[in-house]
């Protein structure tokens, strides 16, 4: 029988939690360093609340796994003393891959560890299986990768839309792309050789924009997602909610009240289908605006000075701000971040998505931190996330 402490004393913390604490501890002090480098050891523990040794220790560890490192310029304090050599984020070693499957194509895509962009691609579906999208999506990178010699992968992060089970890594269904069950995961990390991470495009995002962008301090964020899969995620003390089989976020068949477009789920004005770049692209051609079935297009009319084209993303900026509001009525969030072309690019129409919201809430209201390159960082802020939450297990030495 296990010896068990003296009744007077507290029970041992067993070892798993000891574990789990270390863990822990390690990500808050990386964490420190992404939001507050150069910083030195001192301010990690004076804003985190460890001891100078606990942060030692884990500043020494994080620095042999090549993810921080001393800052070449050393700092003293007050102007007196030794000098201090402050701790920063190592971003010159490691990379990590970002993959973004949208509907017409896929951006495969290099990321430092501060979520910037270091390379990318779009890659244009000539078809949609899974297996043909995701062997070139590793060909995509193969090819990013060989053009920096020396920076290490960390892993790859996928950002899909649609149902996504992040605990399996499988797209459970995209109704656009026709998949179903697909495991990404296991086919992806049989062609790359690396550890991948997968999920929801607009929980992807919110880990994004909680990491690096606006939602940073943030104590509950909404991310809206309008593209041709609309859909949202929800965020409370840097979690992100997920539900059972990571389900949660799904609001496509949202009623839009004066909704037209017919969906086929069978009812009218269900929000996807309403605000779907496939349905302002078909409304752009029919005003004779575009020829084609690319939203950037429309983008570019409106840029120009065609007002039907403006009409048409202001419209649709409109709608997208109803939508907001209910979920705002339901979630109540501090922060609401929308990823729209329109909204990215003018300001008209981020005006228009504010007044749907209504003039309580529409400071809280701000677009994407990430205008030029969205679905890049989608895909790289999977597995930076993961990096960020557990960076003694996703460290190049447990690779």
């Amino acid at each position: 029988m296990p010896r068990t402490a003296a009744p007077t004393l507290p029970s041992p913390v067993p070892r798993a939690a000891d574990s789990d604490r270390r863990r822990t501890s390690a990500s808050v002090v990386l964490r420190s360093v992404l939001e507050h480098g150069p910083v030195a050891r001192s301010t990690i523990s004076r804003l985190t609340g460890l001891s100078p040794a606990s942060v030692t220790e884990h500043c020494a560890r994080l620095a042999e796994r090549g993810l921080i490192r001393e800052s070449a310029e050393p700092r003293r304090s007050n102007g007196v003393g030794r000098p201090h050599q402050p701790l920063d984020l190592d971003d010159t070693r490691f990379l990590v891959a970002g993959v973004h499957v949208a509907v017409p194509y896929t951006t495969v895509a290099l990321l430092d560890l501060r979520g910037r962009v270091v390379a990318r691609r779009e890659l244009r579906h000539e078809r949609t299986e899974p297996g043909w999208v995701l062997a070139r999506a590793a060909e995509g990178l193969a090819g990013l990768l060989a053009g920096v010699p020396g920076r290490r992968p960390l892993g790859v992060g996928v950002a899909v839309g649609g149902w996504v089970d992040r605990e399996t890594g499988t797209v459970v269904e995209h109704e656009l792309l026709g998949w179903r069950e697909v495991p990404v995961r296991e086919l992806l990390g049989a062609r790359t050789g690396l550890p991948v991470q997968v999920d929801g495009h607009a929980r992807a995002l919110v880990h994004g924009e909680r990491l690096f962008g606006r939602a940073r301090g943030s104590r509950s964020v909404l991310h809206l997602f309008v593209g041709n899969v609309v859909d949202a995620a929800f965020s409370t003390h840097a979690e992100v909610h997920y539900g059972p089989r990571s389900a949660a976020g799904a609001i496509a068949h949202l009623p839009v009240p004066g909704g037209t477009e017919p969906c086929a789920c069978g009812r009218t004005g269900c929000l996807q289908v309403e605000l779907s770049e496939r349905t302002l692209c078909r409304r752009a051609r029919a005003a004779g605006v575009i020829g084609s079935a690319n939203p950037m297009h429309v983008v570019a009319a409106a840029a120009g000075g065609d007002p039907v084209a403006r009409r048409l993303l202001v419209d649709r900026a409109r709608t997208t701000g109803r939508a907001a509001g209910l979920l705002l009525d339901v979630l109540n969030p501090e922060t609401v971040v929308v990823t729209e072309v329109g909204v990215i690019h003018f300001e008209d129409c981020l005006q228009a998505l504010r007044e749907a919201v209504g003039p309580e809430r529409s400071a809280a209201v701000v677009p994407t931190s990430f205008p030029e390159s969205v679905l890049a960082v989608a895909g790289g802020s999977v597995v930076l996330d993961a990096l960020f939450r557990d960076p003694m297990g996703a460290s190049p030495e447990s690779i």
